[in-house]
């Protein structure tokens, strides 16, 4: 188990270039089975997740080759479908929660696509049925496997069809389009997903010669194709860590800059930062976040009411990171209430940052009240355990503001999602180090 020491209370400067979109990264390394033709990707994250689902498609049977650092060329021209129903396949796949995008194009261009349960983080249920019921509504045969836990859908030929999505799954909905894509007819999905991510897949897709519209609302209509070509696609930056690294400014009173980060897809996410009272300035394609020598105060509404921090679909503000926003919050200036509405077990980390010294009531498995305390008391350093990708960032931005030495094992689950964070920090001037 890996882990990291942290010499906390020290100020950070410098500039910080995000990597790749984990999220469009795991949807657009999938689409590379929908054609036999060449596709290269740019921009590719060097991080755990991203190539567990590399060596996944290439155990598969893609080609893949490095051109360089984060690009790549895939060429899906002789898959192994039987691989699909092997024990070393079952394992592969259950270790990654977004290798259940495979089955979409899987499904479509073979007519058969299984999968085993998915594992990744432990941040409560996180249903399959979005997924599965629109490859029913596209005509597919569903089955189930309850004693090995085995997905798997079947079907000569799919159809489109209208559909009413259940929720707004931005996974679900990326598996449904790459089904449909080389479906038979019109396919409309109300109700579909719309992050900048999933207008990446769609956009990438339509250059491979699929006929997508309505690419960034609710409702897409996918025109089916016989068959699709191959590309040149390129991930956006990864909003989440851009997040990161503006809590991290802001908690350790630093002035840094981050550098790319794309201003245009990022939506309400600086906005939310700017209602903690955080200052953050655009220059160019840039964010430049000042220091805060006086800290940095809540915002109330207008009736002078507590702030309320909730996530919700895009255009609303992305759970992934609720758990930012919350530590920045422990030294701020007034309180907060944060509401994570997705996942009943996120909030289940702020024990860790009690133990610090926050000031936080859990006051249900989805909701916390923050009290900040306006840098007037220091968290200390404690030694505690890294649960998910976004708690285990979060706790490492508290240990680096703290006051001491804190440490965080099972640095793994970090390292899933950021790409090589210790050598990123310690160019800013943090003292971190990675241990065994």
């Amino acid at each position: 188990m890996g882990t990291f020491k942290i010499e906390g209370g020290l100020q950070l400067h410098g500039e910080i270039t995000p990597q790749g979109a984990k999220n469009e990264a795991l949807q657009v390394l999938c689409a590379v089975l929908l054609t036999p033709e060449k596709v290269t990707i740019t921009n590719i994250p060097d991080i755990i997740d991203v190539n567990k689902l590399i060596a996944l498609l290439s155990n598969l049977g893609v080609k893949v080759e490095k051109l360089a650092h984060g690009s790549y060329t895939f060429q899906a021209k002789d898959v192994n479908i039987k691989h699909l129903e092997s024990e070393a396949f079952k394992e592969e796949g259950k270790a990654l929660r977004g290798s259940i995008m495979l089955v979409g194009p899987l499904l479509a261009r073979f007519g058969k696509g299984y999968i085993p349960k998915p594992g990744g983080d432990k941040i409560g249920r996180r249903r399959l049925d979005t997924h599965f019921e629109g490859f029913i509504n596209l005509g597919a045969t569903f089955r189930y496997n309850k004693e090995d836990s085995f997905y798997g859908v079947e079907a000569e030929r799919l159809k489109g069809t209208y559909m009413l999505l259940d929720e707004a799954s931005v996974t679900g909905t990326a598996n449904i389009v790459m089904a449909a894509v080389l479906a038979e007819g019109k396919t409309s999905i109300y109700n579909a997903a719309c992050e900048p991510y999933l207008q990446q897949l769609c956009k990438m897709l339509n250059s491979m010669g699929a006929k997508i519209t309505g690419i960034g609302s609710n409702l897409l209509h996918i025109e089916g194709v016989e068959k699709l070509g191959g590309c040149e696609h390129r991930i956006l930056p990864d909003m989440i860590e851009i997040g990161s690294w503006i809590g991290l400014a802001a908690m350790t009173q630093s002035e840094i800059t981050i550098k790319n980060v794309s201003w245009d897809n990022l939506g309400v996410i600086p906005n939310t930062f700017r209602k903690l009272g955080i200052t953050l300035e655009r220059r160019g394609d840039d964010i430049f976040i000042p220091k805060h020598p006086d800290g940095y105060e809540i915002q109330n509404y207008i009736d002078g009411s507590i702030l309320t921090i909730s996530d919700a679909p895009w255009p609303g503000f992305t759970p992934d990171l609720l758990s930012i926003i919350l530590v920045i919050a422990t030294q701020a200036r007034g309180s907060v209430l944060i509401h994570q509405k997705m996942f009943e077990s996120r909030l289940f980390f702020t024990d860790r940052l009690i133990d610090m010294g926050a000031k936080i009531i859990l006051c249900d498995p989805h909701r916390a009240t923050v009290i900040g305390h306006d840098f007037k008391s220091q968290l200390k350093g404690v030694k505690m355990s890294s649960p998910d990708i976004r708690a285990g960032v979060s706790l490492l931005i508290a240990a680096l503001s703290a006051k001491g030495t804190s440490i965080i094992q099972n640095s793994e689950q970090i390292d899933r999602g950021y790409e090589r964070i210790d050598e990123r920090l310690k160019a800013l001037g943090a003292k971190i180090e990675r241990i065994d």
